[in-house]
C-alpha cells in the first residue's frame, strides 16, 4: 500500500504521521528544491511544525511522477489557490485502481468552484473523498484526538482511506454529502476572522458564543440552498471545526481577525497577511462571488467582506448580532 502526499505544508506533513501509524509506504511530494534539500537534511521543519521529526522510512521528493506512480492513494494538501494545478499535472495520469482524497479547503476565485469541482475539471474519477474537521496540524503531529469528517460517494474510497488513515487518535465519520463538508471547511475560515474581531474589540466569551450560534444557522441554510445536507452543521467539519478555529489562538484566521478587532497598526496587519496562509481571506473573496452569482442572501459575509475590503466599522458585527432575524 503506496500512499503519496502532494505538499508539505504542516498539514501535509501531519497527516504523512497518521498514515505511517499504518502503512510503511508514504511519499512526501514538494515542488520546491530548497524545501526539499531542508526536509531530507533536517526531518522537520521548524516553522511549521516545532520538535516534530519526519520518521526516516518516509520519503520525500520533488519528483511528481514518481511520487504518484503506483499509489493506491493520493492526498491533496496544497492551499486551495494551487489545487488547480495539482489538477493539471493530474491531467492523464490516474489511472483507474488509484483514489483521492482532498484535504484543501477553500474556493476558487473567479469561478466560485469547491476544490472537489477545480480537481474534476482536470481529472475523471469516481475514487474521490474529501476529509476536513477541528485539527490543526500540530494537534494531529503530537497525536491527540481528532475527529474528521470524510465524504465522498465511493464507498471503496472511504473504506481505504478508513484502512490508512484511522487509527488510535484519528478518527473518521463518514458522509456522502461531499458540498455539505466542502462548504464547512471552507466558511468557516471566514466566520473565524469574524471570531477574531469580536474578541479583538475586547467583547466577552458569551457575544463570541452568541456569533458562533448565529454563523451554524446561516451555514445550516447556506448547505441546504447549495444542494447539501443541512444535518452537516452537525458533523466534525460542521460544528466541530467551526467551534475549533473560530475561538483557537492557533487559527491563523482568527489571529488576523483579533488583530482588526483589536485595532492594530495597519503595518502589522500587513506583514502578518504577507508571511501568513490565511484561506480565509483567499474565500472570503469567493464565497462573496459565490453568494452574489446564486443570489443567496447571507448578511454576515456581506459584513465581513465590507470589514476586510471595504472600512466598515467592526463593532458593526454587533449592532449586527442584535438586530439579525
Amino acid at each position: 500500500m503506496k500512499v503519496a502526499i502532494l505538499g508539505t505544508g504542516a498539514y501535509g506533513i501531519a497527516l504523512s504521521l497518521m498514515f505511517n501509524k499504518r502503512i510503511n509506504d508514504i511519499i512526501l511530494w514538494t515542488k520546491f528544491t530548497d524545501e526539499l534539500e531542508y526536509l531530507e537534511n533536517n526531518r522537520h521543519d521548524i516553522k511549521k511544525l516545532a520538535n516534530v521529526k519526519i520518521p526516516d522510512n518516509i520519503h520525500i521528493t520533488n519528483d511528481f511522477d514518481l511520487a504518484i506512480s503506483n499509489a493506491n492513494l493520493i492526498v491533496i494538501a496544497v492551499p486551495a489557490a494551487f489545487v488547480e494545478d495539482i489538477g493539471q499535472m493530474l491531467k492523464g495520469k490516474i489511472k483507474d485502481n488509484q483514489h483521492i482524497c482532498i484535504a484543501s479547503k477553500g474556493i476558487e476565485r473567479d469561478t466560485c468552484s469547491f476544490v472537489h469541482d477545480i480537481l474534476l475539471r482536470n481529472v475523471y474519477t469516481d475514487n474521490l473523498a474529501v476529509i476536513s474537521g477541528p485539527s490543526f496540524a500540530v494537534d494531529i503531529a503530537n497525536d491527540n484526538p481528532v475527529g474528521l469528517s470524510v465524504a465522498s460517494h465511493n464507498p471503496k474510497t472511504i473504506e481505504l482511506l478508513k484502512n490508512t488513515l484511522q487509527n488510535d487518535s484519528l478518527k473518521l465519520r463518514e458522509t456522502d454529502d461531499i458540498i455539505g463538508v466542502e462548504i464547512c471547511g471552507s466558511i468557516k475560515n471566514v466566520i473565524a476572522i469574524a471570531s477574531g474581531i469580536i474578541n479583538g474589540m475586547d467583547y466577552s466569551d458569551s457575544t463570541q458564543a452568541m456569533f458562533i450560534t448565529e454563523s451554524l444557522h446561516d451555514i445550516k441554510n447556506l448547505i441546504d440552498t447549495l444542494g447539501g445536507n443541512k444535518n452537516t452543521i452537525l458533523s466534525f467539519a460542521g460544528v466541530g471545526d467551526l467551534l475549533l478555529t473560530a475561538t483557537s489562538t492557533k487559527s491563523r484566521n482568527y489571529q488576523l481577525g483579533y488583530l482588526i478587532g483589536s485595532n492594530a497598526p495597519k503595518s502589522q496587519i500587513d506583514k502578518y497577511i504577507q508571511n501568513t496562509t490565511i484561506e480565509g481571506l483567499y474565500t472570503l473573496k469567493s464565497i462573496y462571488q459565490l453568494l452574489g452569482d446564486k443570489k443567496v442572501d447571507m448578511p454576515i459575509i456581506d459584513l465581513i467582506h465590507g470589514i476586510i475590503y471595504d472600512n466598515v466599522d467592526p463593532k458593526k458585527l454587533i449592532k449586527f448580532l442584535i438586530e439579525k432575524e
